[in-house]
């Protein structure tokens, strides 16, 4: 997905409370519209966020367009009976600054909220629960603190939460195990600490979950120990924490699997052969652990292997890498819908 807003997208959030006027639906615009005082305190937050910019550039008082206006950028509408509603709001890389603007959250029609690659602060309100229809939710590259609200764990139509390169601190919230449809949950370099909850197993359509760069503790025994966990896990990110323990061989009942990335943890033992059983496994990456033994030769026969990445260990002399090591790193675009 490509960046669609630049300047114009700084008077969005001087509009917002517009948009819970013109020709939208009234349920969206309640919390403001029930008293001045309210909508004052709205738009009192939503300048404090942008400081005193102004800008120009949006024509019409619709967000969604109005007569011959286009809707503006960044606004998708959906028309619902008489009226119409803001579903999506798309407004990145154009250096927003201040806190999470909560006035967003009375936008109860939204499926999607993108307010990545900016300098928003403090902490995400708990309010964010309040958005029941959201699907995608991103804020990566912010400057975002405190804990991750277990609210998101009300959002039951999320599938793409997109949390990484902030400044999230505490453990990971057991909530988001109540979100049935997520399929990608990106939760990499913040200052995260504990455990992984093991009831994201439960989570019967995830498909990569990325939390590498953070404090994290604990084994992956722990992680997998839910019979039947994570069904349709593709792509697991563990590197830069402080795992231990071994790799279980139970881990092969991940039969989806395709990436497994451990590096740079306290972990050790022996590489079960079993892994080798995955038979999507394509990335394996073991470096700069404590691993010991031999690789077995099922490794090196696997159809589908294309790296496997072991330097930093206590392996046996003549133990080989396979492939050339390259750092994974997969885009928005490979994800979002």
């Amino acid at each position: 997905m490509g960046i669609r807003l630049l300047v114009p997208a700084f008077c969005l959030i001087l509009a917002f409370p517009l948009l819970l006027h013109a020709k939208t639906l009234k349920r969206d615009g309640d919390l403001l519209l029930r008293s001045s005082i309210r909508r004052l305190k709205a738009l009192n937050e939503i300048k404090a966020s942008l400081g005193w910019r102004v800008v120009y550039a949006w024509v019409g008082d619709d967000p969604c367009g109005d007569g011959d206006l286009p809707p503006w950028s960044g606004v998708t509408c959906s028309t619902q009976g008489d009226y119409r509603v803001v579903t999506e709001l798309e407004v990145y890389a154009v250096s927003i600054v201040g806190p999470f603007p909560t006035a967003v959250t009375n936008l109860l029609d939204l499926t999607r909220l993108d307010l990545h690659n900016n300098k928003l602060t403090g902490p995400i309100p708990p309010q964010i629960g309040r958005l029941k229809r959201l699907k995608i939710l991103n804020l990566r590259w912010n400057k975002l603190q405190d804990v991750i609200p277990p609210e998101i764990g009300e959002l039951k139509s999320l599938t793409h939460l997109y949390l990484s390169f902030n400044n999230f601190k505490g453990e990971i919230p057991k909530e988001l195990a109540n979100l049935p449809e997520l399929r990608y949950l990106y939760l990499h370099e913040n200052r995260l600490t504990g455990r992984i909850p093991p009831e994201l197993g439960t989570l019967q359509k995830l498909q990569h979950l990325d939390v590498g760069n953070n404090h994290l503790v604990g084994t992956i025994r722990e992680l997998i120990r839910i019979e039947g966990c994570f069904p349709a896990l593709r792509n697991i990110y563990l590197n830069n924490n402080y795992f231990t323990g071994g790799i279980p061989s139970q881990l092969s009942n991940l039969s989806n699997l395709e990436i497994l990335y451990l590096s740079y943890n306290k972990m050790s033992g022996i590489i079960p052969s079993e892994l080798a059983h995955i038979h999507k496994l394509t990335y394996l990456y073991l470096d700069h652990n404590q691993f010991s033994g031999r690789i077995p030769d099922a490794f090196y026969k696997h159809p589908f292997l294309k790296e496997m990445y072991i330097e930093g260990n206590s392996f046996r002399p003549g133990v080989n890498p396979i492939g050339v090591h390259k750092v994974l790193e997969l885009s928005d675009a490979d994800f979002l819908v």
